[in-house]
């Protein structure tokens, strides 16, 4: 396992953290995506410095898809931030999570954002992805496998949820 030592709490971002996320269809999901972004924003603007942010190499490939210009903006957002490798650990890891999460052949990428966080022991994997990553069942069942497993547990968390910066700043 891996660890890097800082005096700030590490986070992951993953693909919606860049500051542009993809665009929905359904009236409801573009309202909660506006919002999201919004408060993506708004907690970019306030709260990140108080954490040390990293990418992983599967949310470089993310924000370079679909239209470039998009892409382009995605990418000066996350220029500066160290890049985690996807390596055979982190890739065998999140074939075991995508099939004890039962995340689906489409969303593959969300276990592999579990397993950099896992094997890369950040403290907390930041996602607005509710479905596979941030829900409680999914909390629960990676934290059963954890435990067992002796491995690390990120908390997986929403920017909403780490509003306000850290507990040191709060009190």
């Amino acid at each position: 396992m891996h660890r890097e030592l800082s005096g700030r709490i590490q986070i992951l971002c993953t693909y919606h953290q860049c500051g542009y996320s993809k665009i929905m269809n359904l009236r409801y999901n573009k309202w909660k995506e506006a919002a999201q972004q919004q408060l993506t924003r708004e907690w970019w603007d306030e709260s990140r410095p108080y954490f040390l942010l990293y990418v992983s190499e599967a949310v470089l490939d993310e924000c370079r898809s679909e239209d470039q210009e998009l892409a382009q903006r995605r990418m000066s957002v996350i220029t500066e931030l160290p890049i985690l490798r996807i390596t055979n650990e982190v890739i065998k890891l999140a074939e075991t999570y995508a099939q004890i999460l039962e995340i689906p052949e489409r969303a593959k990428v969300d276990a592999i954002h579990l397993s950099v966080a896992v094997t890369y022991e950040v403290d907390y994997l930041l996602t607005w992805n509710c479905k596979h990553l941030a829900h409680g069942g999914v909390r629960t069942k990676l934290h059963r496998y954890n435990r067992i497993n002796e491995l690390h547990e990120p908390m997986i968390v929403t920017p909403l949820e780490l509003m306000g910066g850290t507990d040191h700043e709060m009190e």
